[in-house]
């Protein structure tokens, strides 16, 4: 009797949950697509896996953003929309994004150097 309480006492362990480990919040980037829909009018299809939030992604999507346009010779972008997705662990985003060389009329606006800078220091990869 003693084996079979061993046994199943083992099997039981095998099936517990795994406690998550730091590595498990760690985004992993798995790259940007860039399409340039009109003058100025930027797509970024950006895919990642271990992000905690849509914002995880929309960060991801920004940051390509910024670098864009620094490498398109402008000094601001103004964000246009998001889109997330999520299926299989990989999350998705389809962020939309005009580029200019002064700073564009509307409230949601980024200084490309200044948030290129940022999102080197949080470590999230750009264009």
């Amino acid at each position: 009797m003693r084996a079979f309480c061993l046994c199943t006492a083992l099997s039981l362990s095998a099936c517990a949950p795994q406690v998550p480990t730091a590595e498990d919040f760690i985004p992993d980037y798995k790259g940007v697509e860039t399409t340039l829909l009109d003058g100025d009018l930027v797509q970024f299809n950006v895919a990642m896996t271990k992000a905690l939030s849509n914002e995880d992604v929309a960060d991801y999507a920004r940051c390509a953003a910024a670098r864009y346009t620094l490498i398109r010779g402008y000094g601001f972008a103004r964000h246009v929309r998001t889109n997330v997705t999520q299926e299989g662990g990989i999350w998705r985003g389809d962020a939309v994004y005009t580029i200019s060389p002064s700073l564009p009329r509307g409230l949601k606006t980024i200084d490309a150097e200044v948030t290129t800078s940022e999102c080197v220091e949080k470590g999230i990869p750009t264009v």
